[in-house]
C-alpha cells in the first residue's frame, strides 16, 4: 500500500456554529472535499467532475457514516487522511480521518456506487479505475 493520502482544509469561522464549533453539516463536506481531492491527486485533472464529465462516469454515494470524537474549530488546518478501504463489483468504500493538532476529530466511511453517468445505470468498475484503487487499499 502506498502512504496514506492527507488533504489539508482551512476552517474558517464561516464553518462554525454560536457555540465555536464548526457546523455538524460541514464535517461531511470536509471529509468530501479530502475525497475529492484523493481522486484530483490519482486521476489529475478535478477529480469528480473529470469523471463525470470527460470519462461519463458516476460515484454517487449510497452510504455515509460518520463518528464524531472532537470538536473542529479554525484554530488550527483540519488535515484529512483518505484511503479506498474496499473495492467491489460497483462500489468504493473510502475512509477519512479528520485530524486538528493531532486530536482525531472524526472518522467516517463513504461507500459510493459506480454509474454510466449521462444514463444513471449501474456499471462495474471501470478497470482503469480499479488499477488506480486497489494498490491504494490496505492489506487486510
Amino acid at each position: 500500500m502506498s502512504p496514506v493520502f492527507e488533504h489539508e482544509i482551512r476552517v474558517t469561522w464561516g464553518d462554525c456554529d454560536p457555540a465555536r464549533i464548526a457546523y455538524t453539516g460541514r464535517l461531511p463536506w470536509f471529509a468530501l472535499d479530502a475525497i475529492n481531492a484523493w481522486w484530483e491527486a490519482h486521476l489529475g485533472g478535478d477529480g469528480w467532475y473529470q469523471l463525470e464529465i470527460d470519462r461519463n462516469i458516476g460515484t454517487p454515494f449510497v452510504h455515509m457514516s460518520m463518528d464524531f470524537r472532537a470538536p473542529v474549530t479554525p484554530r488550527h488546518r483540519l488535515r484529512c487522511a483518505v484511503w479506498p478501504s474496499a473495492l467491489g463489483t460497483s462500489s468504493v468504500t473510502f475512509r477519512v480521518d479528520g485530524r486538528q493538532d493531532g486530536t482525531l476529530c472524526f472518522e467516517g466511511t463513504f461507500v459510493c456506487v459506480f454509474i454510466i453517468a449521462d444514463e444513471f445505470k449501474s456499471q462495474p468498475a471501470p478497470p482503469s479505475l480499479r488499477q488506480v484503487i486497489a494498490p491504494h487499499i490496505p492489506a487486510a
